[in-house]
């Protein structure tokens, strides 16, 4: 904020003490006036949002409610297997839609197809048969509001520096206010009908709930599609090697995990709610704020090797195939997802999304480079809103069916798991040991 004082904390033991320090060190806050102000509510919902924001009172009131709704539903178990099997299935169904009718390669711009493809799956997963996304309209108002976002939280003469951004955020908050009108999210997935029911509980009216859920849906859809491009450009000249993918593939989620470390440019960011003396020699002084980037510490050399600014697919591998010069960096200095109480309760939802698309597109589909080399197109203009920053332009690919299975019809089957993928170190078992 204009002339609020700011820390700016790079160094891994730091962030890890200021991670145990939630009450004093705050997200909340921040994230309820940011959310209030990208979705647009009314005074009344701001002012039930801000009861008890931090928690320092217990466990009660609208933002406390909304994390541990998001975590009960998001966490691995029966309800994110239900998420899954409805992802997978529409994954499955775009991937039909690309096998050419006459048997030969048909052209596609990747990161388009890609951002169509999973809009569509990972919103019929979160909002079920009435999902409001199926209408293009909608979808398309969604992503201009999304490209507008820096100009709405800038807050100048938003009615004209904002104005493409406003008018799209309102066609989707319209829809979503249908949708809840209709009742569709009493047939959602768990995740939808606990926000729903949390809204409700603490007396937001349904135009607010609609309007925070625009602010759900930035937060479901917009690093997604860049991380999983991110993975097809940076990985498929070895992803040859998935073609006999069957229970695990540790080279695709090494692959994924680099790809979130190199193509990271996150902060997390904290309020200062009292004077702290933070490890015995900064203080940090109340209402000023701190940022911990992670694309600083996700580069830095003491953690990651010498060649913490080249891509290493194989990094992430217990040990086969790394380079000499590379070294194993503590879990805890992986931040792709945050850390700390404030962890992303929607990363093995991600996680599960990336590596079904990639790992379903390597088995049924060869896909080249127009330009005849995969190579990353630069990221100068990536969103504001986003972790994963995203390609300034496509990649043309040409996508031919795998030779020997044209014409073949695949199914996919997702069984049920309550196993965790340890993306982040707070997942691991010596974490949650206490180790």
């Amino acid at each position: 904020m204009p002339g609020q004082k700011m820390y700016i904390v790079t160094t891994l033991g730091l962030i890890q003490i200021i991670q145990k320090m939630p009450k004093l060190l705050a997200f909340p806050p921040i994230e309820a006036k940011f959310a209030s102000q990208i979705c647009g509510t009314s005074a009344e919902a701001h002012e039930i949002l801000m009861k008890n924001v931090n928690g320092d009172e217990g466990s009660w009131g609208l933002s406390m409610d909304t994390y541990e709704a998001m975590r009960a539903a998001l966490k691995p178990g029966t309800a994110l297997d239900s998420m899954n099997r409805l992802m997978v299935q529409s994954v499955a169904a775009s991937l039909d839609s690309l096998a050419a009718k006459d048997g030969k390669s048909r052209k596609i711009h990747l990161s388009s197809w890609l951002r169509h493809s999973i809009t569509a799956a990972t919103t019929n997963s979160v909002y079920g048969p009435q999902n409001p996304f199926k209408a293009r309209q909608v979808v398309e108002a969604f992503w201009q509001f999304e490209n507008n976002l820096m100009s709405i939280l800038v807050g100048i003469l938003p009615s004209i520096m904002a104005r493409k951004g406003l008018t799209g955020r309102a066609t989707v908050v319209k829809a979503f206010e249908s949708y809840f009108l209709a009742g569709g999210h009493k047939q959602a997935s768990v995740l939808m009908q606990n926000r729903f029911d949390t809204g409700a509980r603490n007396g937001i009216a349904i135009k607010d709930i609609a309007r925070f859920e625009i602010g759900g849906a930035l937060a479901l859809l917009v690093n997604t599609a860049p991380a999983t491009f991110g993975c097809c450009c940076s990985s498929m000249p070895i992803l040859v090697f998935l073609r006999s993918l069957k229970s695990t593939c540790p080279l695709l989620t090494s692959t994924f995990q680099e790809v979130l470390r190199y193509r990271s440019m996150g902060t997390s960011v904290r309020q200062v709610t009292k004077d702290t003396l933070l490890d015995g020699q900064w203080l940090l002084k109340k209402d000023s704020m701190v940022q911990m980037p992670s694309r600083v510490l996700h580069s830095d050399s003491s953690l990651w090797g010498p060649e913490a600014h080249e891509f290493n697919p194989r990094r992430f591998m217990k040990s086969e195939g790394q380079p000499t010069k590379s070294k194993r960096a503590p879990a805890a200095a992986f931040r792709a997802f945050g850390g700390g109480s404030t962890l992303c309760p929607g990363r093995h939802f991600a996680t599960n999304e990336v590596l079904a698309v990639v790992s379903m597109f390597v088995m049924r589909y060869e896909m080249v480079p127009l330009s005849g080399k995969w190579t990353l197109p630069t990221v100068e203009k990536s969103n504001a809103a986003s972790v994963i920053m995203e390609p300034d332009t496509d990649v043309e690919v040409l996508v031919s069916q795998r030779e020997g299975y044209e014409g073949d019809r695949w199914s996919f089957e997702l069984k049920d798991s309550d196993e965790i993928f340890a993306v982040a170190a707070e997942d691991t078992a010596e974490y949650q040991s206490g180790a």
